[in-house]
């Protein structure tokens, strides 16, 4: 591997029961979903050779139902990148939580990451744009944020 690059990256294999994701925008948790694997499967996806698709199920729960020490560490995963949309992929081992990976454009689907707050998940993220979008009309100088 060291032939073709000079760097890799190795992550350590986690087995879970489920996956969290959490959504953040402008810097605050906005969703939280745990993402069980496909049954008799180690990933949340299972797509079989013959071309079957299997699918872990979902639960959504409110950010404030989420264990404090989950929605830190999503927001130590993504502050330092910015106050963007993230999905913050997160396994949890015993107490510990270790972020897996951090989505820069993560799925939002009907009926699952918008199950708690409804239209209301879709309006948040728009009126945080639209503030931006006004901001830069204005030409006001930093990023733009809605808070």
């Amino acid at each position: 591997m060291l032939e073709r690059s000079e760097l890799i990256i190795a992550q350590k294999f986690l087995p879970t029961e489920f996956d969290w994701r959490v959504g953040i925008l402008d810097r605050q948790a906005l969703f939280v979903c745990r993402y069980y694997m496909a049954p008799n499967h180690w990933q949340i996806i299972h797509n079989e050779r013959q071309g079957a698709r299997r699918e872990g199920k979902v639960d959504t729960i409110s950010v404030d139902q989420a264990p404090s020490p989950l929605i830190k560490t999503a927001l130590r995963a993504t502050n330092p990148i910015g106050d963007g949309l993230y999905g913050v992929d997160i396994k949890q081992v015993g107490s510990r939580f270790y972020v897996m990976e951090v989505n820069d454009n993560p799925n939002i689907d009907a009926g699952i990451e918008d199950e708690i707050l409804k239209d209301a998940l879709y309006d948040r993220i728009m009126g945080v744009f639209l503030s931006r979008i006004e901001a830069r009309k204005k030409g006001s100088p930093g990023n733009g944020s809605s808070k």
